[in-house]
């Protein structure tokens, strides 16, 4: 055992390999955990420990159609977490080279938003506001009508009246202004939201599980603003938590 421990040398660029293999496999961990993403790992160990059990048990034709599905193992890891894997670059790409450069949105944007969410609760008009941060939002923007306007009270009623032709879509400001109306979202899994929630919560939720994006709901039924962050729906926001909220996570974060 002696012997055999002597043989083994250990160099700076080993250490460096396992170290990065290491908080790679760390990072995956901390990405996946609390997702979807789980119970389809444990579906793979599954398959792993059946293909093992059917070699040794001479299970040949098990075998062999398990083997042929691990060989393509990385192109279905691709297509089961492409979702995972595009939020995961993004992340990335936002801590390393910073996103998106903001631009200027301040408190005045926060309060006239705070405004035009409260007016179309109390007027019970069915609203999906997105907010845009870090990752940029542009191949969404291209899905409705371009616009730049001033974040204003009549402007959101305008766009989300049910008689307007723009209000099943989402609203998306970038910085302080309203980039593009008519917008469509991707819609959450059914999984993700209890079935009392429709398609505006769906696609608020959907929208963030892909980006960094804030996303602000207005319950046409209920009249109750809620916000979707990270691919989780909060709960009823008052007004002075929906105030705080659009500060800390939106006006004032650079």
């Amino acid at each position: 055992m002696t012997q055999w421990l002597g043989n083994i040398h250990v160099g700076w660029r080993e250490a460096l390999d396992v170290a990065l293999v290491g908080l790679l496999f760390y990072r995956m961990i901390l990405l996946v955990r609390g997702t979807r993403a789980v119970s389809v790992i444990h579906g793979v160990i599954v398959v792993l420990v059946a293909n093992y059990l059917s070699g040794e048990f001479g299970l040949y034709t098990l075998h062999w159609l398990l083997t042929n599905f691990l060989n393509s193992f990385f192109l279905v890891m691709v297509i089961l977490f492409q979702a995972d894997i595009r939020k995961a670059l993004a992340q990335v790409g936002l801590r390393w080279f910073g996103g998106r450069k903001q631009t200027s949105r301040g408190r005045e944007a926060a309060n006239q938003l705070l405004a035009s969410l409260l007016d179309l609760a109390e007027r019970k008009i069915g609203a999906l506001v997105v907010l845009e941060r870090g990752v940029p939002l542009g191949d969404i923007m291209d899905r409705g009508i371009a616009l730049a306007t001033d974040i204003r009270p009549e402007v959101l009623q305008a766009v989300f009246h049910h008689e307007s032709p723009l209000h099943d879509g989402a609203v998306i400001v970038r910085g302080a202004k309203v980039a593009a109306v008519g917008c469509i979202l991707p819609l959450a899994s059914h999984s993700a939201l209890s079935t009392a929630f429709g398609t505006r919560h769906r696609a608020a939720v959907g929208v963030t599980e892909e980006t960094d994006a804030l996303a602000l709901v207005v319950s046409e039924e209920r009249g109750e603003i809620r916000a979707a962050q990270a691919g989780t729906l909060s709960d009823v926001l008052d007004p002075a938590v929906l105030e705080e909220l659009l500060l800390t996570q939106w006006a004032d974060r650079r």
